[in-house]
């Protein structure tokens, strides 16, 4: 791997220490920073939690992490030591006043307060102002301190403005990052790179040559043990509000005048303000829902969303979602772009398909397929273009078949893709906000989304059961056939 510059020596202190984005992501994505020489060994993560640890408990629970989530050839039993030996724990609830904020300031005033510090707030987002408030009352607040704020912002617009304004009272806009760990895969933002550096694409951006475009997260899991979470939030909060229309953001957004931060983001707000809006008695047609229901994963049967909940539990909320939204400008007029989310499907597969248009005519006695464009986001993280070539079975005619160009990024680069939250935690200690998210984008797509969950409160769109191991509910192919399209994988049957 080619030399990474270290960054500054920092303190990162994170509230929910002990759960499992933290054990799963966080501690992992830094050891690969470190072991690749990006962090210094003078700088600390500092975990803490509720949970009665001690330091030596807390290391070892960090090490266990790592032998777990991290693949073995990237394990170097000095590397996890000397990692581990800028753990540290300090056991306190972040959204108590009386908790032991003692601890925690003779931790970091330990240090020059000229050091960064960023708070990682890996906790419920009803808890975020509590915690920068403690924050802030004690003191902890630097010119250097920054916070990280997981997704969800809210359930809605009114309660994301309201966790906006808690943690602005306390921490300046620039100072606050709203993470989306799909902005920090290489594939997403290799889209900037594909559109706007190869102009063979981007002249071709736009509703002359593009049909429609789709955009999938899918996912072969259920809702494990987070089934308490999710039947709060569901799949169009889960996954459509922040990651989806992110990545559509990013397919749709005109050129941005340069790669500074600000610039970019604005380019993709102006896409969330063009979105057409769906209204509550529109859900019907645009929009299509469901739940997963008992089915077959590979070779094993698995058992509902209302099993995976507990015995006697009923639930409305939907584990599947499609959509169609369309962007009002020159470039996208009377392109749709097609959403989908969804839990215990048939394959795990996260992708952008641009569908071109086919030509007006042909001269050969087979016509040709339309070029598609496939960008993977996950697994195999790569592109794929598929072209008509000349069938090379000998025959008496100029007859065409489909053939794929295809690019996995991993072989082609010859190197180990990173996790998305490796790139982001560092992008917060430099104070790179390029991708996060600004407040005024969450805001705009809660506006979109909040019509959308009126209809469906209101039972204004059907909520459809759909067998675990299948590609979900027949509306959501219904969403598309009323233009005569098709999802990716009905493409290939």
């Amino acid at each position: 791997m080619a030399h990474l510059p270290p960054v500054d020596t920092f303190d990162y202190i994170v509230f929910g220490g002990t759960g499992d984005l933290t054990m799963r992501k966080l501690l992992p994505a830094l050891y690969h920073r470190y072991r690749d020489g990006q962090i210094p060994d003078a700088s600390r993560i500092i975990g803490t939690a509720r949970s009665a640890l001690s330091r030596a408990d807390y290391q070892q629970r960090a090490t266990a992490a790592l032998h777990e989530h991290v693949k073995p050839e990237a394990l170097d039993e000095a590397t996890v030591q000397r990692f581990v030996n800028m753990v540290y724990y300090v056991s306190l609830n972040g959204a108590e006043a009386d908790s032991d904020w003692p601890t925690l300031k003779t931790l970091l005033d330990a240090v020059p307060a000229t050091r960064i510090r960023v708070y990682y707030l890996a906790t419920s987002p009803s808890l975020y102002g509590q915690i920068c408030e403690n924050l802030s009352r004690e003191g902890l607040v630097t010119g250097q301190s920054r916070v990280v704020l997981e997704k969800p912002i809210g359930t809605d617009l009114a309660s994301a403005e309201a966790i906006n304004d808690s943690v602005g009272r306390h921490f300046p806009e620039n100072h606050i990052f709203r993470i989306d760990h799909y902005l920090g895969k290489e594939t997403v933002q290799n889209l900037i790179a594909l559109r706007f550096a190869n102009p063979v694409f981007e002249r071709r951006w736009t509703c002359d040559a593009i049909e429609y475009v789709q955009i999938t997260a899918a996912e072969t899991v259920g809702v494990e043990g987070r089934g308490a979470y999710y039947d709060r939030s569901g799949a169009l909060r889960d996954m459509i509000q922040n990651h989806l229309l992110q990545v559509l953001c990013l397919v749709a957004m005109d050129p941005p005048v340069s790669l500074e931060a600000d610039s970019v983001r604005n380019e993709k707000l102006k896409v969330l303000h063009a979105l057409k809006p769906i209204s509550a008695d529109d859900v019907a047609i645009y929009t299509s829902r469901g739940q997963y229901m008992r089915g077959t994963t590979g070779d094993r049967t698995v058992s509902s969303y209302l099993e995976d909940l507990g015995e006697g539990v009923t639930s409305e909320t939907e584990t599947f979602v499609a959509l169609k939204a369309e962007i009002l400008t020159w470039r996208w007029g009377n392109v749709p772009f097609y959403l989908r989310s969804g839990k215990r499907m048939a394959e795990k597969s996260s992708e952008i398909v641009i569908q071109f248009k086919s030509a007006p005519c042909s001269i050969f006695t087979n016509k040709p397929e339309p070029n598609r464009l496939i960008i993977r986001i996950q697994p195999d993280e790569g592109v794929m273009l598929s072209v008509s070539t000349k069938d090379p079975t000998p025959t008496d005619s100029l007859a065409l078949r489909q053939a794929d160009i295809n690019i996995e990024f991993e072989k082609a680069f010859n190197i180990r893709y990173p996790d998305a939250y490796e790139r982001l935690l560092l992008d917060v200690v430099r104070g790179d906000p390029i991708l996060f998210i600004r407040r005024d984008e969450v805001a705009a797509a809660w506006r979109w989304i909040d019509p959308i969950e009126q209809g469906w409160r209101e039972n204004k769109a059907p909520l459809e059961p759909y067998a675990a191991g299948t590609w979900g509910p027949e509306g959501a192919r219904n969403l598309l056939s009323q233009s005569g399209h098709l999802w990716h994988e009905d493409m290939k049957k």
